[in-house]
């Protein structure tokens, strides 16, 4: 008789310092009071965020193998074992929503090969927070993740977003490595044209939260304060 395989479950966790009870449905903490194995992308926040959810959890009797950017095929196909046994296992990102500019999506598509159920939970995603307060198209958006760094191949990176929102009718959204926020902020202002609209969300369901949309010409009279802060661009016409 072949043994029941485990469920992946999809975990968010917080995007910042938030209240759990703000941003995460009430039925999180039983579903993982059910989890011992866990595919993380950083330890620390996860064994951090685990007792926020429950300060009563033993952590110490909890498994955690990491999973990020610098994990090979055959160390995620090893994340897989124990859900082969019947165990559960947690996919947690470092902030926000795993699989969605984060990592988690190779796990994903292996165990759909392997016939294991994939249980994604209710959470905070900051592309979706700032795509719905943006104001912009909902129903048309790329997502692009990060844009080259070396200055040239940016702005044409960026004009080439701003000719697609406009051509397409579609959200162009994108995210930089939060100590080059104001590099970026400055690319897109030389890029585009004054006229189109630029969306900045900043610090997403914290008490620092911003969300902005603006004209090019309206963010050059006041640039906003974002210099290491997690950030989102949303660019549209």
């Amino acid at each position: 008789m072949n043994q029941k395989k485990g469920k992946i479950y999809l975990i968010p966790t917080l995007l910042g310092d938030t209240q759990l009870t703000d941003v995460l449905p009430d039925g999180i903490r039983g579903i993982l009071a059910g989890i011992r194995h866990f595919a993380v992308e950083d330890l620390r926040s996860a064994r951090r965020f685990l007792k926020k959810i429950d300060k009563q959890t033993d952590i110490d009797s909890l498994h955690f193998q990491l999973l990020n950017e610098h994990s090979k095929l055959e160390d995620i196909s090893l994340l897989l074992q124990p859900l082969l046994k019947g165990n559960d296992l947690g996919v947690m990102s470092e902030a926000g929503t795993p699989c969605i500019a984060d990592p988690g999506s190779l796990l994903v598509s292996m165990a759909h090969e392997k016939g294991i159920r994939i249980v994604p939970l209710t959470g905070p995603s900051s592309l979706i927070l700032a795509l719905m307060a943006s104001g912009f198209n909902g129903q048309n958006f790329v997502f692009h993740g990060y844009l080259p760094v070396e200055r040239r191949s940016r702005s044409a990176a960026i004009r080439q977003l701003e000719n697609a929102a406009y051509r397409n009718d579609q959200t162009q959204i994108f995210i930089e490595t939060p100590y080059r926020n104001m590099q970026m902020f400055d690319a897109i202002i030389e890029s585009c044209s004054p006229e189109t609209r630029l969306c900045i969300a900043a610090n997403l369901t914290t008490d620092d939260e911003m969300i902005r949309t603006r004209q090019i010409s309206g963010w050059k009279k006041k640039p906003p304060a974002i210099h290491k802060q997690p950030a989102v661009f949303l660019i549209y016409k």
